[in-house]
């Protein structure tokens, strides 16, 4: 399974892609951005084991992100169980080459689709850091809109911020 974009292409990991995300998740300004359940820093082990727990998913729900034909980042779907189960939790992250080229904008709408389209989701959401004004442009210029401001939520390298909830509506 492919989606192709104007200049991206989203399709599944392969083991072929562990070399290019331990070299690009290595890198604090990206790791600065996610969840601590990203190590840092980000070795060859942690590419394989990722890349384990991902040929486990089905459906399949994460993605690596080409952009003009190379390797460009990681993006993928987090199900919601329960009562939320018509919800899922986007997240993502552009090796630092590709940032400012339009990647994750395209990214995040070809993923969206997938979940509203292929696995008939109702909400796609997800919650920022109050600093990352990059991913803010990115999910506002996909048509996300705020929901919310839950302050003092997040704990990231020892500090509090605000967590900025967005979500899409099918």
């Amino acid at each position: 399974m492919r989606i192709k974009g104007k200049d991206v292409t989203i399709r599944p990991l392969k083991n072929s892609d562990r070399k290019n995300i331990a070299l690009y998740a290595n890198n604090k300004k990206i790791w600065q951005n996610l969840r601590d359940i990203m190590p840092h820093p980000y070795t060859l082990e942690d590419a394989d084991n990722f890349l384990e727990i991902v040929a486990l998913e089905d459906p399949v729900c994460t993605f690596a992100i080409e952009f003009e034909g190379k390797f460009a980042g990681v993006c993928g779907l987090n199900l919601q169980p329960d009562i939320y189960r018509n919800s899922c939790e986007i997240g993502y992250w552009i090796a630092e080459p590709y940032w400012s080229k339009g990647v994750a904008t395209e990214a995040v709408k070809c993923v969206t689709e997938y979940a509203f389209k292929t696995l008939d989701k109702v909400r796609v959401f997800t919650g920022v850091f109050e600093y990352n004004k990059a991913s803010i442009r990115v999910l506002e210029k996909c048509g996300f809109e705020k929901e919310g401001v839950f302050k003092s939520a997040l704990t990231k390298d020892g500090k509090l911020y605000d967590e900025v909830r967005y979500a899409l509506l099918r």
